[in-house]
This record gives structure tokens, sequence and C-alpha cells, in this order.
């Protein structure tokens, strides 16, 4: 999913408030978070970034949870069957759940989500992610109609769902948001505003969002008395709010107004020998996507030139002491292969050439792109979020590239997250500093985006080669065979720089200790709050 550019292994963190009240039961009921950015929306059908797939992964609950380490965990289904060909999956889904309007969630929820975010007509950035669910891609591609997709309700609670081709990391997937029910008669009502604040979207989680308007920065979460295991949820309140520079929330951190506060470069270097200290692996990379609609990006030379101007090792050094520069699109310790880690596979003679700091061999691609587009000079514009850590890396790509390759000259335009991911899905933008967060612990997170057809090629790269590789690794029955082209896809997709890989993140956070179970996953909604308390 889309993130910021400062965002496999999961950790119970610790972080507490001095505005927490006391409970009789010894813990205190109230905690004080932040995100790095705002909310896009509610409509799980319509989001892709990280911070709205959190709010919906703690006041939304699918067929399942994932807790610790993506470990999957019982949600709505209290009962799994599966065919002997792994086609058939037939969910049996607890009777006491209710939506925070009154309804109780049934089978025919989940049926009308899965329909509804499919439908080419409601513009799921993420419908890709249903391919294998039969008859999916044909819907999506507006072949056939979305009440022919292979789920089906029998009665209220059992909801049997129909695969096209057996889908490895199925379990994972319905932990998704994406994958969450939803509330026919909510989203009526609200129509086009469904979603759009905390007071048009309804609930049926562990939590119910309130005082999110829209484009607020700050909004809380609160129990929900309708929720089935409410008597495991021990926080009463969590208040949120959006901090986009690393000293003020630090600042806030201090003097007891956050329980946890992402640090800055130089802090994360002061501060890593203290109590409370947090370093958080991502399932994420931050790369350059440029539009190759445009010129001249649609030159293969250029693109090499860019990306061989590029220290990573400084980069990552600006934007945070933790950050680790990138010779894969996929990051480490996200995926194991065989005992073996999935980029080790991945690293060969293409992510060395072509990730690698090399000023002369940047200028000499710079001189065939000149000479190919029949320009001497170019000028572009970096798009970034308007956060600390995304401007700083802006700064950085501008002096490297300026001052690498005469002649090319670099804008920086940082705006909200929000417009950011409206201009780059709408195209209109030149290169596109972007995050992206594995949606689940499989490196096909991240080379699913890039085939041709993906609704989220923002930057239209087009390659047959990558194409076929990414879909040939869906449909083999061979394990072997599928890492085999999984890993050829990501070779191919470095060395023709459809994507420019630049660093993978560690977040450097301050946490008081007193706060117990919150649930960190790299991959998918990154934080689950629901066993989440804070001891006095």
């Amino acid at each position: 999913m889309a993130v910021g550019v400062v965002a496999l292994a999961g950790a119970a963190l610790a972080a507490c408030g001095n505005n927490s009240s006391n409970s009789s039961s010894g813990t205190k009921k109230t905690l004080n978070w932040m995100d790095k950015t705002e909310i896009e929306g509610m409509d799980l059908s319509k989001v892709t970034d990280a911070t709205s797939f959190t709010q919906l992964n703690n006041t939304m609950e699918g067929l399942y949870r994932l807790g610790k380490n993506s470990k999957v965990e019982p949600g709505l289904a209290t009962k799994t069957t599966t065919s002997n060909d792994s086609k058939t999956w037939t969910f049996t889904l607890r009777n006491n759940d209710k939506w925070s309007n009154g309804d109780l969630v049934t089978a025919q929820d989940f049926v009308y989500s899965w329909r509804r975010t499919v439908d080419p007509s409601t513009g799921s950035q993420y419908s890709y992610l249903f391919s294998g669910v039969k008859n999916a891609d044909a819907i999506v591609a507006g072949k056939k109609k979305p009440n022919t997709l292979g789920v089906k309700a029998e009665g209220k609670d059992k909801l049997v769902v129909t695969l096209d081709k057996r889908i490895p990391y199925f379990k994972l997937l319905m932990g998704f948001p994406l994958f969450f029910p939803q509330n026919q008669k909510a989203v009526e009502q609200y129509g086009k505003s469904y979603g759009t604040s905390s007071k048009t979207t309804v609930y049926n989680g562990p939590f119910i969002q309130k005082g999110w308007t829209g484009s607020n920065l700050s909004w809380k979460l609160v129990k929900n008395k309708n929720y089935w295991d409410k008597k495991n949820v021990k926080l009463d309140t969590i208040n949120f709010s959006v901090q986009k520079t690393p000293s003020t929330d630090y600042n806030l951190y201090q003097s007891g107004k956050l329980d946890a506060a992402l640090l800055g470069p130089q802090a994360s270097k002061q501060l890593k020998n203290q109590k409370g200290y947090t370093l958080r692996k991502t399932s994420l990379t931050v790369y350059l996507e440029m539009n190759m609609k445009k010129k001249p990006f649609n030159n293969e030379n250029f693109k090499k030139a860019i990306s061989l101007a590029i220290d990573r090792k400084e980069l990552a050094n600006s934007v945070g002491g933790t950050a680790e520069p990138a010779d894969t699109l996929s990051p480490e310790n996200m995926t194991e292969v065989n005992g073996k880690d999935y980029t080790d596979l991945v690293r060969g003679e293409a992510t060395k050439q072509f990730n690698t700091y090399n000023k002369k061999q940047a200028q000499a691609f710079w001189k065939k792109a000149q000479q190919e587009l029949g320009k001497k000079s170019v000028n572009f514009a970096i798009l970034t979020y308007d956060d600390d850590a995304s401007k700083k890396a802006g700064e950085y790509l501008q002096s490297t590239i300026e001052s690498t390759l005469k002649g090319v000259n670099v804008r920086v335009q940082s705006i909200p997250k929000k417009t950011a991911l409206n201009h780059a899905g709408s195209g209109n933008y030149d290169v596109f500093l972007m995050g992206w967060t594995a949606d689940f612990s499989d490196p096909i997170s991240f080379l699913n985006l890039n085939t041709s057809k993906n609704s989220q090629n923002w930057e239209k790269y087009s390659d047959p080669t990558y194409d076929k590789l990414v879909a040939d690794s869906k449909v083999t029955p061979s394990e072997t065979k599928r890492w085999d082209d999984l890993v050829k896809a990501e070779q191919r997709i470095i060395s023709t720089q459809g994507v420019t890989p630049l660093y993978h993140p560690e977040e450097a956070w301050m946490a008081r200790p007193s706060v117990k179970n919150v649930i960190y996953n790299g991959a998918g909604a990154p934080y689950n709050f629901k066993g989440a308390y804070v001891a006095n």
C-alpha cells in the first residue's frame, strides 16, 4: 500500500500517557498515539494507504485477524473448511457480531463488499488482489457482471468462496481490510459521502472511530460495545494525531502528550541507548516512479542515468539513521524461501549494476539519452508528500541529480499525501517519490503493482516478459518454479528500471515501556490495538 517515505517482523511494542485514566483492573484506559500522515479515507474499497488501512484494521473485522508476525488468528470465522483442490473455501461465521448501526454482520455483507470492490464502477485501485477468485479478472476487466464473482452466502452465517486457482497466500489476504465486510444499508445511505468521515462510516471491529471530518489531523478510536470479543479489548480510547515533524512529536512525547514518537535521524542516533527506544522493521520500499507516458521517462538510458546518480547510502542517512539502502524492490526479512531470504535470491548483476552509485556511468547513460532524445537539457519535478522525511529525500535527490547530470534541472513539489496520491493516480506528475508497504508477507505484493494492466501501475510500465513471469508465478503448481518466476520478474524490472528502488526504512521510535501488546506487522495494515493495554 502507498505510504509516506518514513514507514516483516512483527513486534509487541511498548508505549502511556499522563492523561490516561485509571481502572479497577490496574491498567489505564487511554492511549495517545501518532501517525505520520493523514487518513486518505475509510471506504475499504477505495483506500490505498497504510494510515487508512490501520484505521480500518482496528474499526473493522474480517474472516481473520493478523496477530504477531502476521499469524492468522480468529476473526468472524469460527470454522474454515477447504476442498481437496483448495479451490472451494467455506467459512462459518459468528452470529453475535453487530455493526455500529445495530445490524447483524452476516455472510451477505462479505458478498456485497467483495462484489462492490471488483465492480469497475467503484474505481477500486486494489481490485486486482481478488485475482484468483472465480471470475474476478473478467469482472475487473468489464467482461462479466459483479454478481458472477465466486462468492455466495448460504444463510446468514455461511460464506462460500470459489477460486479459479489455488492461491498460496489466501489466508493472509483474508486478514487484509480489503476483504472485510461492508454494510450495504450504510453505503447506500451515505452514497458518495460513505467513508469520507467518521460519521459517514459504520464499524464492526474492536473500536469505533470518532471525530475525523475528512481532512482534520486528529481523531479518536473508542471501544465498540457491539464487538463480539469486547471483553478482550482493554482500552476505552485511543487518541490519534498526525505529526509530520519528528522534532515536534518527540517534544509531545517528552511532555506526556504522546505515548510514542517517531524519531528523526539525529534523535535516533542520540537516543538509541535510552529506555523506550524501539526499532520497527517495515516491509516497505521507497522508490522512484517515473511517468513513462512522458518524455524523457520513456527513455531507458535516462532512467538508468537517474538511478546511477543516486548514492543510496547517503540518501538513507539523510532521511533517518536506521534506513537501509535498497538494491532490491522487495525488502529483506519479509519472505523466506527454503531457509534463505528471498532478496538473497534476487541479488545479482542487474541489481548491483543499476542500483549502485556510479557517477561516470550515470553521465555516460545521460549522454546516450541526450542523443536519443535530441535534447541537451531536461526539466522535471519530483512529487513528494509534505512530511519531514519526504521533503529531505526530495531535497537530496534534487541536489545529487543536478550535480551529477549537467543539464538536468529538478524541482521538488511537496504536497499533502492525499493530494499527492490523487496526482499520481491520475498520471499528473513527472517523478513520484513512492513508498509501498507489502499488503501481506509475499513479494507478489510488490511485483503485482507494475504489471501492464494493474490499476496501481501509475508510471505505466509495460514489459511483456515481466508480465508473463508474474502471471506464470500465479498458476504454476510448483513452488520451486513460482519462486524462480518471481525472482526473474524482480530482476527484470530492476534491469529495465521499471521502478528505481532507493531504500528500506526501519523506523526508530521512543515508546513508553508501560504500554503492552500493541501488535506491529511490517506488512499489511501495520497496527493491531485490539489487545493493547497500559500498565500502571
